[in-house]
């Protein structure tokens, strides 16, 4: 299946901003989040907009894939070294003697990475936590201390490859014979044959269980970012050290607030009375209520910041602030009252509502006349 363009995931333009980036993704993760939309391609198209937005949104990566499109640079031309074709390697050793160093097939090696998923609510990414997470991953066989061979028995030199993991392939080729080093496969290119199989790994060295690790949700850490805890991936080769275990973290929108970098923007509605008129009001912040003074005139749409009432930064850089826009709320049901009151507010300020236009002529004729 082949990938959207980026830019038309986000519906920016290829010379869109950073900020221009920044805003599309915002309102398309919002309208996607699973825990929001409930379609069932949602959780689909909000993966799509993450994938994009990450990528456009460094620089490095940006001219990457604006130079490569989605193809991975380091493949080259149907990519080298891979599957049956000639790689580099391969043609270093025919032309050169075999110049290119090989891996001891059976040195230590590190353990893959691994990645997890967490969703955490708002505050939580607000004020951090300490939480449990459950994972899957392969750990050293116990039985067998990883050599995927039973208790009591040893691996054996390759027979096929005397134990370097790798078998010469000669082709005949157009530019005459060529030999290829591969991967010897009947050992897998360990250079060692498993005769006797540990009953528990089965020769694999490996068993999965799941693992209850301890996470700390930094206080500030926004969506996307990602937590690396040392030495929980997966388990080593050859007796090499454990991979890093990477937390990625997904926040959960909040009904209220909204969040760009360390700000938090909210929508306060209030009336018209107290719009025209000035109030004292009380604004939700992430760290409770504060006093807010409305100044008499305020119009729908102004701005109020409220320093340092934002988020931490999750470095320690300080703390942002919370930015109040102010929506006039319109009334939709009034009372005969309020309408006469309103009536008489528009006839002091000159501005005649049409619906009372005629009541208002009939009035002035009934006071010629004397009725």
């Amino acid at each position: 299946m082949n990938k959207r363009d980026y830019y038309e995931v986000l519906g920016v333009s290829k010379t869109a901003s950073k900020e221009e980036i920044k805003k599309a993704y915002r309102t398309l993760s919002k309208k996607f989040h699973p825990d929001i939309n409930k379609d069932d391609n949602a959780s689909e198209k909000f993966q799509e907009v993450k994938e994009a937005y990450e990528v456009l949104s460094d620089d490095q990566k940006r001219a990457q894939y604006d130079q490569f499109g989605h193809q991975d640079p380091n493949q080259g031309f149907g990519g080298f070294g891979g599957g049956d074709g000639f790689g580099f390697e391969d043609i270093f050793s025919t032309f050169f003697g075999g110049g290119t160093r090989r891996r001891d097939p059976n040195a230590p090696r590190k353990g893959d990475d691994l990645q997890y998923s967490m969703n955490i609510d708002f505050m939580d990414a607000v004020f951090g936590k300490e939480t449990t997470i459950e994972i899957p991953k392969d750990e050293t066989c116990g039985t067998c201390d990883g050599s995927g061979a039973k208790p009591g028995t040893k691996k054996k030199t390759c027979p096929h490859c005397e134990g370097s993991g790798q078998l010469n392939v000669t082709q005949d080729t157009p530019f005459g014979r060529m030999v290829n080093r591969r991967a010897c496969h009947y050992c897998s290119g360990t250079g060692q044959i498993i005769e006797e199989k540990c009953q528990t790994c089965h020769g694999e060295g490996k068993v999965r269980k799941i693992r209850k690790i301890k996470v700390s949700v930094p206080a500030g850490v926004d969506d996307g970012q990602q937590l690396r805890v040392s030495g929980q991936g997966a388990p080593g080769v050859n007796g090499g050290p454990a991979g890093d275990l990477y937390v990625v973290f997904r926040v959960r929108p909040h009904k209220d607030f909204e969040r760009d970098g360390d700000d938090i923007y909210l929508e306060l509605p209030i009336t018209f009375a107290q719009a025209a008129l000035g109030d004292e009001v009380e604004v939700p912040t992430v760290s409770g209520k504060v006093k807010l003074k409305i100044p008499a005139g305020t119009q729908s749409g102004a701005k109020f910041r409220l320093k340092g009432k934002g988020i931490k930064n999750v470095h320690g850089y300080g703390t942002g602030d919370q930015h109040v826009i102010i929506r006039v709320k319109t009334p939709t049901k009034l009372s005969e009252k309020q309408k006469q009151l309103l009536r008489e507010f528009a006839e002091v300020s000159g501005d005649i509502p049409e619906e009372q236009s005629s009541s208002l002529f009939d009035k002035i004729k009934r006071t010629i006349k004397g009725d």
